[in-house]
C-alpha cells in the first residue's frame, strides 16, 4: 500500500538512505529497514521536531531488526536457532512475542507457525517455474511444527536444526511500537508506514482522513482504489510479486506449514483494517490461509477488509 493525497512524493529511495522533505501539510521522514522502504508522515510545520520524531521511529525499527533478524549472527533469534537443542531463557519482550505466536498457532489450527520459515530452503518465489520436488518439501517439512518445540515462558528449546522466525509478525510489531513511542513523545497526527504495513495515530489536523492507495494484485504499481482511515492500521497480504508459475498453475508464496505447499486458491491480496497493525496483519494472514474461504472468514470476524482475486 502507498499513501495518496496532497502533493505526496514517491516513497522509493536507495537502501540505508535517510531523508526528510516537505509534502503538503506533512513532513515525510524516509529510511530503509527490515528489507523495506519505511516512512513516517508527520503533520507539523516544525522541521526540527519532525526530524526528531522520525529518528525515534527509525531507531525503533532498527532496534527490532537487529534483535530479531534471522540474518544477523548476534540477534536473539540466531541465539535461539543456533542453540543446538539447548534450553534458552528469553527476555520479556521476546517472551511476549513468542506467547503471541503460540496463541496464533492455536487460533489458526496450526496454519500460522513460526517454525515454518525453514520451508524457504526449498521454495523460492521468484516468478520462475522452479517448483520443488515433493520429496524435497517432505524432507524440510520434518523440521516444521510448533508442537515439537518446548516453550514454557520464558524458556524455549528447539529440536536440533529447527528454527523460529518472526517474519509473519515482526514488521507489524515494529509499526505498533513506533506508534507507541511517537505518541508518548507528544507527536502531532502522524502515519507510520513500514513496507506497506501502516498505522495512523489520528485524523489529520484539519479533520481529513489519511488516504491510502491499494495496489493492484494483477499489475504491480497500478491502483485498485483508495481507503480512508483515521486512527487505524492497515496491512495487506498477497502474492502480486512472489509466486511461481508452472504449466499454467500459479503457486503463491503463502505456504501452509501443515503441508509444506502453497495454500490452494487464495485471494491475490487481502487488506484488513484494525486498531493495531499486529491485529490487522494477523487477520490478513489468517484470511489468506483460508484459501477459497477467505471472504467467509473475514465476514465471520466482522472486520473491515478488501479482498482481490
Amino acid at each position: 500500500m502507498s499513501i495518496d493525497g496532497r502533493n505526496l512524493a514517491d516513497a522509493s529511495q536507495k537502501p540505508d538512505a535517510v531523508s526528510l522533505e516537505r509534502a503538503g501539510a506533512c513532513f515525510v521522514y524516509r529510511f530503509s529497514a527490515m528489507a523495506s522502504p519505511c516512512e513516517v508522515r508527520i503533520e507539523s510545520d516544525d522541521e526540527g521536531d519532525a526530524q526528531r520524531l522520525g529518528r525515534i521511529a527509525e531507531n525503533e525499527a532498527r532496534r527490532i531488526e537487529r534483535k530479531y533478524s534471522r540474518y544477523r549472527a548476534d540477534s536473539v533469534l540466531s541465539r535461539i536457532n543456533n542453540a543446538t537443542g539447548a534450553e534458552i531463557e528469553t527476555d520479556a519482550e521476546t517472551a511476549r512475542l513468542i506467547d503471541y505466536a503460540d496463541q496464533c498457532f492455536l487460533l489458526s489450527d496450526g496454519s500460522f507457525d513460526i517454525t515454518s520459515g525453514v520451508l524457504r530452503r526449498v521454495w523460492t518465489f521468484d516468478g520462475s517455474d522452479r517448483v520443488p520436488a515433493k520429496e524435497d518439501v517432505d524432507r524440510v517439512k520434518r523440521l516444521v511444527g510448533w508442537r515439537k518445540v518446548y516453550w514454557r515462558t520464558p524458556f524455549i528449546r528447539l529440536p536440533e536444526h529447527m528454527e523460529i522466525d518472526f517474519g509473519g509478525i515482526g514488521k507489524e510489531y515494529a509499526v505498533d511500537r513506533a506508534v507507541e513511542l511517537l505518541t508518548s513523545a507528544g507527536a502531532p497526527p502522524f502515519l507510520v508506514n513500514f513496507g506497506g504495513d501502516l498505522r495512523a495515530s489520528a485524523p489529520r489536523n484539519d479533520g481529513a482522513l489519511w488516504r491510502v492507495a491499494v495496489e493492484s494484485a494483477i499489475a504491480p504499481g497500478a491502483r485498485e482504489g483508495l481507503i480512508e482511515i483515521g486512527a487505524m492500521a492497515l496491512t495487506t497480504s498477497g502474492d502480486a510479486r512472489r509466486y511461481l508459475l508452472r504449466d499454467g498453475v500459479r503457486y503463491g508464496h503463502i505456504l501452509d506449514p501443515r503441508t509444506g505447499w502453497p495454500v490452494k486458491d487464495p485471494p491475490r491480496s487481502v487488506t484488513v483494517a484494525a486498531p493495531t497493525c499486529t491485529e490487522a496483519g494477523l487477520l490478513s494472514t489468517f484470511a489468506m490461509l483460508q484459501g477459497p474461504d477467505a471472504e467467509a472468514f473475514l465476514e465471520a470476524e466482522g472486520v473491515r477488509a478488501w479482498v482481490l482475486r
